[in-house]
């Protein structure tokens, strides 16, 4: 099995290059646009109290703070909290951003109007742990995004990920059904919008499956 600081280890190192990949870095106008779509249509009304866990680089958390959101990030690689500070500030914008384990976010008792979480389920040692965790951390009436899929590689690109990483539960990723039968019971609606015929998103064509499960508590 994995363990943290193997993993934080692995994202420090991706981070000086994480930004390269289309859906990472929002470089491009149609990427960056068709993202800010997405979220304005899954999130609250701004301003809304936003916990992105496994925030990265803190592009989306930008994209929300942009929107007229009040953003925590949570991230396990410093390097990653770093840039993600950097970010937000570079564009005038603020934001808090934590370096610890999304799985169980550093933010004491503070509740949330949106949680939102992008490609990290596959990462987590007990996943279904940490989906009742952020549940939890979820007012009544918020909303709960989880943008996953099934992934041709775990990682990044050429680079292998951690050792015992074929032992975590979702490695590889989870795909939507087997996805919405698990957080099913913890919400109280939910619906799973498809994001792979949308190119747009990833920079180009994709052939795995990605999608995004909206809930809300």
């Amino acid at each position: 099995m994995t363990n943290s600081a193997a993993i934080a280890a692995y994202w420090n190192d991706a981070a000086p290059d994480f930004d390269d990949a289309p859906d990472h870095g929002l470089r491009d106008e149609v990427t960056r646009s068709a993202w800010q779509e997405r979220l304005f249509s899954w999130a609250p009304t701004a301003p809304a109290e936003v916990l992105d866990v496994g925030c990265g680089t803190g592009s989306l958390s930008l994209l929300l703070a942009e929107s007229g959101h009040r953003v925590t990030g949570v991230d396990l690689a410093p390097r990653m909290v770093d840039q993600a500070r950097a970010k937000l500030t570079a564009a005038g914008h603020q934001a808090r951003f934590l370096v610890g384990d999304a799985a169980v976010p550093p933010t004491g008792d503070q509740q949330f109007d949106l949680l939102l979480s992008r490609h990290l389920l596959w990462t987590l040692p007990d996943p279904r742990a940490a989906l009742r965790e952020w549940v939890a951390r979820i007012r009544p009436g918020g909303t709960l995004v989880l943008v996953e899929g099934r992934w041709r590689e775990a990682g990044q690109a050429g680079v292998a990920y951690v050792a015992g990483a074929e032992a975590l539960p979702w490695h590889g990723g989870i795909g939507a059904e087997e996805l919405t039968a698990v957080v099913r019971p913890l919400v109280t609606d939910l619906r799973t919008d498809d994001l792979s015929s949308s190119p747009d998103l990833w920079g180009g064509p994709v052939t795995d499956e990605r999608y995004a499960l909206i809930a809300h508590i």
